[in-house]
């Protein structure tokens, strides 16, 4: 048991902060959970729940959720857990002046093309930032299901020793790397993926093509990383091949479900605006093919969802054009 202390913060009160925040809780930690919505916030504290973000979840007593951003202003460990295009305003605006920052959004800022680090980065400069991406779905994370997930630390095992028995849980077990920009770019590329994934799921086109496009898929992730200066063996670890396996194969997956949508005929724009909760995906499309098109690397699904999102292509446009690549060998770049 934790017990008593310092609380730990977590920043944002959709399904996967809130689904953090209990996890932590669980044996008796205190969170203060940041919500953007004061209503939000009222509920959580009031009735245990969250039945906009996350209605399954009875939340944990020592959860105490606030609409204040300064009142997580000097806490030593901060989880930041907005959507990706919100978190560098997010953390520029709690401007904290040190402690362990863990980023736990999954995409590349549409308007910059910068990872989260990077954007963190520049927003506090002071802080020792450490990424935590892996296979997880909120709805089990909060319900006690064990899960695992890879908790990068730019501050290498000095900063894995603070964070480690703050964040593992008996249901939660982290694994330390160092490669902080290899565990974002598994994060941000598998979400691409998996919108794919989910158009072949909504054209009916079966589990045999599903499993080729996440090979392939794999592939694209692989070069994209490498070029980027990712290593090897975490893109093939669980935030990269682990998160990818998860979220390509399920409904639950908001990413997977906006491609499976696509995939039946409706249109992203419309989609997209209706959405109470972020497909993370659609944003990170877009910049991610034109930073992989930059550096010369091949990433033809991630081009493929890119014209799809755009309104350019159909989604039978998209896996016809797919299943049109050029005859090579599985190794060729492409």
């Amino acid at each position: 048991m934790n017990g008593a202390g310092e609380p730990i913060g977590v920043v944002g009160a959709g399904a996967w902060g809130t689904a953090l925040a209990q996890m932590l809780a669980s044996d008796g930690r205190p969170v203060l959970l940041w919500a953007r919505e004061p209503e939000v916030a009222d509920e959580i504290n009031t009735e245990r729940c969250n039945r906009r973000f996350l209605p399954s979840a009875v939340l944990a007593e020592p959860i105490r959720a606030t609409a204040d951003l300064n009142a997580l202003r000097g806490l030593a460990v901060l989880l930041m857990v907005t959507p990706a295009q919100h978190l560098a305003a997010t953390l520029g605006q709690l401007a904290p002046q040190g402690g362990d920052i863990v980023l736990c959004a999954k995409g590349i800022e549409a308007a910059t093309g910068r990872t989260m680090a990077d954007a963190a980065r520049e927003a506090a400069p002071r802080a020792a930032l450490a990424v935590l991406s892996g296979p997880t779905f909120a709805h089990e994370v909060a319900a006690g299901l064990p899960a695992a997930a890879t908790l990068a630390c730019a501050g290498g095992e000095a900063q894995w020793a603070r964070l480690a028995p703050a964040i593992a849980r008996p249901a939660f077990r982290p694994y330390y790397s160092d490669d902080v920009i290899g565990a974002e770019i598994g994060g941000a590329v598998k979400n691409v993926l998996a919108i794919a994934c989910g158009v072949v799921d909504g054209l009916g086109l079966g589990l045999s093509a599903r499993a080729a496009l996440i090979s392939r898929g794999f592939a694209e992730m692989q070069r994209f990383g490498l070029a980027m200066g990712a290593r090897a063996e975490t893109l093939a670890g669980l935030s990269g091949l682990g998160d990818l396996v998860l979220t390509c194969s399920s409904q639950a997956s908001r990413n997977f479900a906006l491609g499976a949508a696509l995939g039946q005929g409706a249109r992203a724009e419309a989609l997209l605006a209706e959405r109470a909760t972020v497909a993370e995906g659609a944003f990170t499309a877009p910049v991610l093919a034109a930073l992989a098109q930059a550096r010369g690397v091949a990433m033809p699904i991630t081009d493929a969802v890119a014209a799809l999102l755009r309104g350019e292509a159909t989604a039978r446009d998209m896996a016809a054009h797919l299943l049109a690549r050029p005859l090579r060998a599985e190794a060729a770049h492409g």
